[in-house]
This record gives C-alpha cells, structure tokens and sequence, in this order.
C-alpha cells in the first residue's frame, strides 16, 4: 500500500514491526513477539511498547536505538519507547513466519508450550535438527550463542546448531 494512503498509526506500525532482532536478525521484533504496541498521541507522538525476551535481555537498549532510528528516518520526530515486563514475554509469541525464519536459519525453534503452563523452563530430550531435520539430537550446552538458545548437536548429520528455549 502506498505510504501516502496509510495513516500516520499504520505507517509508525509497519515501520517498527520491520526492525530486526540484534541478535537474531533473521526475525523481526514483530515476528519475535518483542512488538507489544504502537500508537500516535494526539501530539504526533510515536509511542512504541515492547516486552524483552527476558528482563536483563542485552539487546533491549539496541531494540530501542533501532525503533527509534528507523521511525526517525520514516519522519516521526517524536518516538518514544516503553519497555512493559508483564505480562512476561512467552515463545507462543513468535508468529509462524519467525519460527519459520529460524529454522531456515539453522536454529531450531521452540516448541509450543502447554495453554497456560507457567514454571521452570522446561528440558528438552531431543530437538530436531534445522539442517538435515534428524530428532537424534543432544544438548551441549544449556545456553548457547544467546542467554535464550541452548547450544546441540545432531547425531545424524554431526552438525552443531542453536535451540531457541521454549519459554
């Protein structure tokens, strides 16, 4: 749709929902389910809510910077970016088009939690592969390249891969 017929709220959205994750940047903060809110004040301020993966998440003051910039660039003079913890961000808020995006980018995504669960993180016995789709799988390590991947390796095809944690 062309820019000239969209309101400035749907502009401001689709210009944040198009920034990308830094540390996984095959996903958007949309896709990653990062993107809570967008809204234009009265004023013509841009007001961005987003929910980090986790509360000490390193790539939070990054995500800020990059909404900020790119709604700058998009001429919103205003922006404003809200950080809201609750409700906490699950996995179940990554769309299909992420979870798509990450194993096609050689991490295995998340599995989908029960309805409801809350509680420990759960343990995963075996996580299919993203390159050769094996379930003959084993954790190296409980963390990975990112506080929220685990790190595995695949038996069949000998390939070591991250796991986004089920959360």
């Amino acid at each position: 749709m062309d820019d000239d017929l969209r309101t400035p709220l749907e502009r401001a959205r689709a210009v944040a929902a198009d920034v990308l994750d830094p540390e996984v940047p095959v996903l958007t903060i949309a896709d990653l389910g990062v993107l809570r809110d967008v809204a234009v004040q009265d004023d013509g301020a841009v007001v961005v809510t987003i929910t980090p993966t986790y509360s000490g998440c390193p790539a939070l003051d990054a995500i800020r910077h990059d909404v900020e910039a790119a709604l700058g660039a998009a001429g919103f003079g205003d922006v404003r970016v809200r950080t809201v913890l609750a409700p906490a961000w699950t996995t179940d808020w990554i769309s299909e088009r992420g979870r798509r995006a990450l194993a096609e980018f050689g991490i295995a995504p998340p599995a989908a939690r029960s309805a409801g669960a809350h509680g420990p993180v759960a343990l995963a016995l075996s996580v299919r592969c993203p390159r050769c789709g094996s379930p003959d799988t084993r954790e190296l390590s409980r963390f990975g390249s990112t506080a929220c991947k685990g790190l595995w390796q695949c038996r069949a095809c000998g390939e070591p891969f991250d796991h986004f944690k089920t959360l």
